[in-house]
């Protein structure tokens, strides 16, 4: 298995839990378009890695959708970003997310 894969999980929190088991320690968030850790370091797009992604869907309600982001920095940080997901998302977290991918497609061509 990969850093970041998670076997099938049906809950959030199950898939939580086995990141943290693998070493994603940090809890990330987003704050004036940087990644930021639990020490406030913070973190640009160029410095961040998205080594894998879940999406969790609400049985009933579309506000429960979720997306988590495993995540490593540059520096060896390894952690998760949990955003909802679809209309619901943070239009901060989703740009930040967005100019990552940018920046991994550009790498990886």
């Amino acid at each position: 298995m990969k850093p970041g894969d998670v076997p099938y999980m049906k809950t959030l929190s199950e898939c939580l839990n086995s990141l943290v088991k693998q070493g994603y320690s940090e809890n990330f968030c987003v704050k004036d378009d940087k990644l930021v850790g639990d020490n406030d370091a913070n973190y640009s797009a160029e410095n961040v890695r998205i080594t894998n992604f879940y999406r969790f869907e609400g049985s009933s309600d579309p506000a429960d959708n979720a997306i988590l982001y495993a995540i490593q920095t540059d520096d060896g940080k390894c952690g998760v970003l949990v955003d909802a997901y679809g209309s619901e998302a943070d239009a901060g977290v989703s740009a930040f997310i967005k100019e990552v991918s940018e920046i991994n497609k550009k790498e990886n061509t």
